[in-house]
């Protein structure tokens, strides 16, 4: 059977669209059953401290209260909240109550009762005694500081990652090819700057929540709002203590996620809950709770060092990265490598590199994922020292990076030494800087009215799953009157997933789109899958979409056979029959699916899954126009323009719309998210008051276009399209911002006030 792309690429709507533009009740908390106990914690008003003493007994009179949790009622089993593959890199460092508790907003007590009015007055009548502690704050002074943020001696680290609780590292490493300091030394430029990101909240809509219950044979039931079902299953079970088969997770439809619901932030506390009374439970945080105790960006400082010769080949690129995960190392180990592995390959002229990290506990909120994982904070800074390279060259910084780019067929020493087998990165230079009118416009234009306008660009790469450790797995099966079930363990959370993998099944087996009924996440039905993270889902589950089509059509090929008394060589299939090659004969599949139903001795259901040795990198470029007041250093982003490599895209609409919300998502970071701290350790920016993230009218004019390759490892030539997308927005308006009024800022975001002072200082030196 011939397969040919009908619906992937087709820009046809996501299955589950009518079901959310109506407002049916298809989330987490619209399913949660009525009787649930109410769960809320009880949080920590210090950075260190141990509770030298905690009474509930105040709160356990409150009427309709069930339980008060002290860390006393609890198993000490250390766990990660890290949603990872086992065993997970990020150490063995949490328990679902401790006595120690590590920043402000940690957990000191969990409360249930029968209403929200119940529990909060119960959290109020719980009296802790705590004996305050020295934090470490400044992540710059934690590594071998006096004070241990994990004094512990159950603390323990399942890999080798570098870490050590005895000097507050979460992991530490080096990976380096050729000499680059004798390198460095005899390049005619040297740029060697330090950068500085923040830890920004994700902000998806849907806050954490979770309810838990038990089902009929004493299994404790999780349904959550999560990328990682599979995860969630071993991690609640590691925490309670319990075997993994009692635990059951549901995954229903997720408001966002961006990599948040990637650390399993509430889950535990209803079920321990549940666990001990028997009740179900349901935890909703609020957003005040998501924005001082969740999983933001890991805050990271990047000190780039870069060689160029006269020509302006890139010659070498050092990197250093220290990265704050906080009071817990939730992805720690595993987000500070992307920060070099995913900016440094994309110069493929450099005949070494170095890149070196630590990442450093603090007694401040714990990191987690975020879409671009690493990668974007050290994609600012390798991109901000190319584009100040340029600068100092006097060279376009487009016409830099054309001649130092990455290209298709190139090894990538820096990327794992992987080959870049399909690589459009020239392509969408070309075609961002045509659509930016690059030439026209760079490096900037006075307005005469005290606003200067700038342009910017910058590069980015990702990866498409984590080569050699995830897994995509998918089953179908054929139903009577012959539609199928196709069941994902990958988790669908607003991507679109379970529409653009239905499309590569309808391709497959040659069938409308219709004819595929997508199940969402069981664990106890859905095939194991890692999750949907590390823009692993089109890529990695889509292949193993796939093999199972194949499977499958080997599967009905067999079976018609049978029915029509031939061999299996003598018939084919077109996705509506089984027909004999003669001509003599032929069964329909709504017929097979009905006949099969009786007298049967072959399951028409298959499972496959789908791992692999690469990772190929999609690819972008972004450029950001901006004006600046020069009165007041104000910046307004006035035009963004991207264009995207992801191999063939399965679906353009929702491409696009990925692209235009991570771009989105990338401007918030670049120019109006904020994260400060008072000098004891509590975030300032504790609601969405605060914590500022752009809306339509704050992103300019955004243009997306897309530059095909093909992916030979991939489905239908894709790759991902998720994480790239949020990378290139900061480096390219820092430098539209520095080529309009001569300011380079290192620290995000880019505000007005920093604009302002530098506009000032770079007067006065003219001066």
């Amino acid at each position: 059977m011939e397969r040919t792309a009908r619906i992937v690429g087709s820009p046809v709507m996501k299955k589950d669209a009518m079901a959310l533009v109506t407002g049916k009740p298809v989330y987490t908390d619209d399913i949660a059953p009525a009787d649930c106990l109410v769960v809320k914690v009880l949080r920590s008003p210090h950075a260190h401290a141990l509770i030298e003493e905690i009474h509930k007994e105040k709160a356990e009179q409150v009427p309709g209260i069930a339980a008060v949790l002290t860390w006393k009622d609890v198993p000490q089993k250390r766990f990660t909240m890290a949603g990872q593959t086992y065993p997970e890199p990020s150490p063995y460092d949490r328990l679902i109550l401790d006595q120690r508790v590590r920043f402000v907003g940690d957990a000191v007590a969990i409360v249930a009762g029968e209403t929200e009015e119940a529990v909060d007055l119960a959290l109020k009548r719980i009296q802790v005694k705590y004996q305050v502690l020295e934090p470490v704050l400044d992540f710059r002074r934690a590594k071998d500081s006096p004070v241990l943020v994990h004094p512990e001696e159950s603390w323990k680290s399942l890999c080798p990652v570098g870490a050590d609780n005895r000097r507050n590292l979460c992991a530490s490493g080096c990976d380096s090819s050729g000499d680059v300091d004798e390198v460095l030394s005899r390049c005619d430029y040297v740029v060697e700057e330090t950068y500085h990101t923040k830890a920004n909240q994700q902000a998806m809509m849907e806050t954490f929540r979770a309810f838990t219950s038990m089902d009929a044979y004493g299994r404790l039931v999780v349904t959550a709002s999560t990328q990682v079902p599979f995860h969630v299953r071993r991690i609640i079970a590691h925490a309670l203590d319990i075997p993994k088969s009692k635990v059951r997770v549901i995954k229903p439809r997720i408001g966002g996620g961006f990599g948040a619901k990637q650390t399993v932030v509430a889950e535990v506390y209803p079920a321990i809950v549940t666990w001990l009374t028997g009740r179900p439970a349901k935890i909703v945080y609020s957003r005040y709770e998501s924005q001082i105790a969740s999983s933001p960006r890991h805050e990271m400082e990047v000190r780039v060092r870069l060689g160029a010769d006269r020509e302006g080949i890139i010659r070498a690129i050092d990197v250093y990265t220290l990265s704050n995960t906080g009071a817990y190392g939730e992805h720690g180990p595993t987000t500070v490598g992307l920060s070099g592995h995913k900016s440094i390959p994309l110069y493929g002229k450099a005949e070494a590199f170095r890149f070196a990290y630590d990442v450093v506990y603090t007694n401040r909120m714990s990191a987690g994922a975020y879409r671009g994982y690493g990668a974007t904070q050290g994609l600012f800074a390798v991109e901000s020292a190319v584009n100040e390279l340029a600068d100092r060259m006097h060279m376009d910084p487009v016409r830099l990076r054309e001649i130092n780019m990455v290209k298709e067929g190139d090894v990538m020493p820096a990327y794992y030494g992987e080959t870049a087998g399909s690589c459009a990165l020239d392509r969408c230079m070309a075609k961002a800087k045509e659509m930016m009118d690059w030439d026209s416009k760079f490096p900037a234009k006075d307005m005469g009215n005290g606003k200067i306008r700038g342009v910017g660009v910058a590069m980015s790469m990702q990866g498409s799953a984590i080569s050699g450790v995830d897994v995509g797995s998918v089953t179908i099966k054929l139903n009577d009157d012959g539609f199928y079930s196709l069941m994902i363990g990958a988790a669908d959370m607003g991507t679109g997933c379970d529409t653009t993998l239905a499309q590569i099944a309808a391709d497959c087996l040659c069938c409308e789109l219709d004819n595929i009924v997508v199940h969402g996440v069981d664990t106890d039905v859905s095939p194991y899958d890692s999750g949907s993270y590390a823009s692993s889902t089109a890529y990695l589950t889509g292949g193993a979409v796939v093999k199972a089509c194949d499977s499958m059509i080997r599967r009905l090929l067999e079976k018609g056979a049978e029915y029509l008394n031939a061999e299996t060589d003598q018939v084919d299939f077109d996705g509506k029959r089984v027909y004999r090659l003669d001509g003599t004969g032929e069964i329909s599949l709504k017929d097979m699916g009905n006949q099969v139903m009786c007298g049967n001795g072959k399951a028409l259901e298959v499972t496959e899954s789908n791992t692999s040795p690469v990772s190929p990198p999609p690819f972008m470029v972004g450029m950001a126009e901006v004006e600046v007041d020069t009165e007041t250093g104000a910046v307004k982003l006035l035009n963004y323009t991207a264009a995207v490599d992801c191999g063939t895209p399965l679906n353009p609409n929702l491409t696009r719309i990925q692209t235009e919300g991570g771009l989105a998502q990338g401007i918030g970071m670049a120019l109006y998210e904020d994260v400060t701290y008072s000098p004891k350790g509590q975030v300032y920016e504790n609601s969405l008051m605060q914590y500022k993230i752009p809306t339509r009218l704050d992103v300019g004019n955004i243009q997306v276009e897309f530059e095909s390759s093909y992916e030979k490892t991939g489905p239908f030539g894709a790759k991902s399209i998720g994480e790239v997308v949020i990378n290139t927005p900061s480096p390219a308006i820092a430098s539209a911002v520095a080529h309009a009024v001569g300011v380079q800022i290192r620290e995000l975001p880019i505000t007005a006030e920093k604009v302002y002072r530098g506009i000032c200082q770079h007067s006065h030196l003219e001066t």
